[in-house]
Formats: structure tokens, sequence, C-alpha cells
């Protein structure tokens, strides 16, 4: 058989049709590459039981989500779950008999819904957060009814020194403790059209707790051996860690099942602090794909040392699987904050692509050493909102409340 030869200008012609691109791509061309995912940064701030002066009064709490999204904030944390009781109607809570009140507004609203409707109406995400989570106080009556509830230290005490005074820690092992979050967190989420549920550093265990006998016995029938006499034992920190995690998947999971797209979120300390000393794995819950955003609470009074936490390995890797922010403290009532402060971890923050989120909104703007106005035009220049009218503005210092409308 004769092999017929081809000229070599035709196959250089056909070689550079198959290299050089024309004005369609040909097979031989690969698409290009896909830019990275560019995430909005997240722009938070807390609603507190010290705002409820202003949430509960419909107008002032209009007036000031206005004021927050012309801001150009995306997410308002509200609480809805502090002291043993529930701040929104709960059904939950009236059948187990944790409060003898409805939680309402002044003009006899359901504060919840007008806040999530009010937010959704300007564009901000209303994520209702349940800061106690295990915590309460020792003369609530979750406390007083259910005193097997709660667990102790190896010494028998059962209380412990929080920022909220002295408080009791429901024993998150216990099938009771957990259906009562359980019910209580599921409640919120198909009653309410909200955007997801928060979950911050008290949804933990104190790592001086777990001693009481339901966990003792629990720990015995899993390892054969008592809990061991140094709260800080490593096995002992994942033993009780590990079966923390565990239930927040399962809680998670109940979650979506329910209402799927909520977003979980988590505002826990640092991740040494938070798993060492309040056996919460937080990393794990990333990785498991519990969280589907997290804050983390870094509270530090200068930038030389808040920077450092900023690029640890675990924020790090978490932000390259969610969204994450860092907590910015604005202010306390006895400790304001200055705004170039606060400007400058904001800054540091977008740095490293951090988002920020604001403990609370009292704080923000009305507790600061500097006017209201001046620190309403710094958040206006780090957000790029423009300037950002203050007239009409409701001052947040609260008035005295009139009494919480009785259950008929």
């Amino acid at each position: 058989m004769v092999r017929r030869r081809w000229p070599l200008r035709l196959i250089l012609v056909l070689l550079l049709a198959v290299q050089v691109p024309s004005g369609r791509p040909g097979r031989a061309q690969q698409p290009p590459a896909q830019p990275p995912v560019q995430r909005t940064e997240l722009r938070g701030v807390w609603l507190t039981a010290n705002d409820m002066p202003v949430l509960r009064d419909r107008s002032r709490m209009q007036v000031t989500v206005n004021q927050l999204a012309d801001l150009k904030f995306n997410r308002l944390y509200v609480v809805v779950w502090n002291g043993g009781m529930a701040y929104y109607p709960s059904r939950v809570s009236e059948q187990r008999r944790l409060q003898d009140f409805t939680f309402t507004g002044l003009q006899g609203q359901d504060i919840l819904a007008e806040l999530i409707a009010a937010g959704r109406g300007r564009g901000l995400m209303v994520v209702p957060w349940f800061e106690f989570g295990f915590m309460a106080p020792p003369d609530s009556p979750l406390a007083k009814n259910h005193r097997d509830w709660l667990t102790s230290k190896r010494d028998g005490g059962f209380t412990s020194i929080s920022a909220a005074g002295e408080v009791v820690w429901l024993n998150p092992f216990r099938p009771e403790v957990q259906q009562l979050i359980t019910d209580l967190v599921l409640e919120v989420v198909s009653q309410y059209d909200a955007d997801g549920i928060q979950f911050d550093d008290h949804m933990s265990l104190p790592r001086d707790f777990g001693y009481d006998p339901y966990t003792v016995a629990l720990y015995r029938k899993e390892t054969g051996r008592d809990p061991p006499a140094d709260a800080e034992d490593g096995a002992w920190v994942k033993w009780r860690a590990d079966r923390l995690t565990a239930f927040m998947e399962r809680l998670a999971g109940a979650v979506r099942r329910t209402r799927p797209g909520t977003i979980l979120s988590i505002s826990p300390n640092y991740y040494a602090f938070a798993y060492k000393m309040q056996l919460q794995d937080w990393r794990a819950w990333v990785q498991r794909g519990i969280a589907d955003e997290l804050l983390i609470q870094i509270y530090r009074s200068d930038l030389e040392s808040y920077r450092p936490q900023l690029s640890r390995p675990e924020v790090q890797e978490t932000q390259r699987r969610i969204p994450t922010a860092i907590a910015v403290m604005s202010g306390l009532r006895n400790r304001p904050n200055p705004m170039a402060l606060i400007r400058q971890k904001v800054l540091a923050n977008r740095e490293l692509g951090l988002g920020v989120a604001f403990f609370y909104l009292e704080s923000l703007w009305s507790l600061g050493p500097e006017p209201s106005a001046e620190r309403i035009a710094a958040l206006a220049e780090l957000f790029g909102a423009g300037v950002v009218p203050t007239t009409g503005l409701p001052r947040l210092a609260p008035p005295p409340l009139p009494p919480l409308a009785p259950n008929p």
C-alpha cells in the first residue's frame, strides 16, 4: 500500500490552526479559570436585652433599623433566649412553666416578627440569638423547677461567675435538657421567617462542671472509669467536648429539616479558650458542617493583643469554608470604647478579609466617649455609606419599662 505524503506547508498551517486562538475557541482550548467567589463583608450588631427599650417601641425600632440599614450593616443578631426565658411569645416556655408572662412590645406587638419584617424591608438579615444557651440564673423558674437538670463541679458547687453574674449550668448531656433547647430553637425556626439562628459562647459548659451523678454514671458506662479529679485532663475535656459537638450536630440537622436554608451562626471565644475552658470545639463544628458562619469574640482592649488572633490557623481554615467575622466590643455602660480603636480593629479585620460584628447596639453610638453624631459619621466612613443623617434617631438610654403583659 502506497502512503500519501502531505506537503510540509500544509502541515504547518494545520498546526497553527489548532494552537492559535481565533474569534471562536476551538476544542483544543481550555475554558478560562473562574475567579474566586467574592463574599459580601459581614457587618453585624447584637441587639441585647439592654436594647429592649428601643426594640419594644414600634416607632423607635423602625428608626433604628433604618439607621443601621443606611450605615450599610447587613446582619442583626437579636436576643430571644436570656435569663432562662424567651423574649418572644413562646408556647414552649408557657407549657414548661418557665415564665408566667408573654413578652410583647409596648403596643402589644410580637417584637421578633416586626423586627424581621422591618429588617427584611431594608435588606437586613435578622438572626435570632440564643444568648444564654445552657446558662441560667440560679433563681429562674428553669433552675428552681428542674434542679436535677443542673450539672455541678467536683466540690458539689452549682454556680459560676459570668458576665451576667452568678449563674448555674444546665447539663448539656441530659436528654431532657437537649430536648428543651431543641424545642425552643425549632419553635423559633418554624414560627418566624428569620434568616438563621445563632449560638454563642454559652452554648457550652465550663470545664469545671460535669461531676453531677448523671454525667459521672454516663462516663463510667462509656469508659469504665470515674472522671478524673483534674478538670483539665485532656481525655476528660475531649469526652465532654465531643458529646457537646454530637448534640450540636443533631440540633443542626433538626433545624435544617424544619426549615431548609436556615443559617446556623456561631459566636464563640477564640479557639484555645473555647475548647480548653468551655469544652466548645467550634473548629470541629465548622469542619463537620454544623456552622454556616462564624463570629469570633475577641474583646481585647488594645490593638497589639487583638491583631495576632486574626491570623490564627483555625481562623484561616474557617475563612476558606464559611463567612467569618471578628466580634468587636463597641463598649459597655461602665467601659466606653473610643471610636479610634474601633476603627483600627475594623480595618485590621478587613486587611485579612474578615467581617465585623459589634457588641452591642446601645454602645454602638450612644455610650461612647464621642458624641453620637461623630460615631455615626465614623461608621458611615468605614462602611462607605456616605453622609448618614442623625436627626430623629432615638437615644438608647432605657426609660422605665411598664410591666409585661400577663398571660390570659
